[in-house]
């Protein structure tokens, strides 16, 4: 079975990351949505909000499975038997950041591949931070996140 795993903060999921997702979970039989516990950044919603909007978002695929994870990519990789990390790259800069992390992860777990995603070129600039950042100022997100989540998003970034 190849099984891959999607890691991210998704705070909050866009449509890129759902392009992403879509995409990968179409080249392999089993894709884990891994929502990384990361207690140094600040975060609009808590590992439990964003693991139950995702699995709610992503609930039509059969393939797909969204879990939390904290401490090494590789660790959670081999605890689910996984052996291809997706990583979706927006500009060369990513690329570049995203490279790195990718040796560092072979070197550490020889068995993981990475898999290097395009982001769809309509979502090419688009991050949770800007989805935040235009939410914060009262601007319209609906082009950037899914509408269940909207009012969500709002109402958080008003507190």
């Amino acid at each position: 079975m190849k099984r891959a795993i999607y890691p991210g903060s998704f705070d909050p999921v866009t449509f890129g990351h759902l392009d992403i997702i879509e995409r990968s979970s179409k080249l392999v039989d089993e894709l884990y949505v891994a929502v990384l516990v990361n207690s140094a950044k600040k975060s609009l919603f808590s590992i439990d909000e964003r693991v139950k909007m995702l699995s709610e978002l992503l609930s039509g695929y059969d393939n797909i499975k969204v879990e939390s994870f904290g401490g090494l990519l590789v660790d959670f990789a081999k605890e689910k038997d996984a052996k291809f990390i997706v990583r979706g790259l927006r500009a060369v800069t990513d690329f570049e950041y995203e490279l790195q992390i990718s040796q560092m992860n072979r070197t550490i777990y020889s068995e993981i591949d990475t898999l290097f995603l395009t982001t769809s070129l309509e979502y090419a600039y688009l991050s949770s931070s800007i989805v935040k950042e235009v939410a914060s100022y009262g601007g319209d997100i609906s082009h950037f996140v899914p509408e269940s989540i909207i009012p969500l998003i709002l109402e958080r970034v008003r507190r």
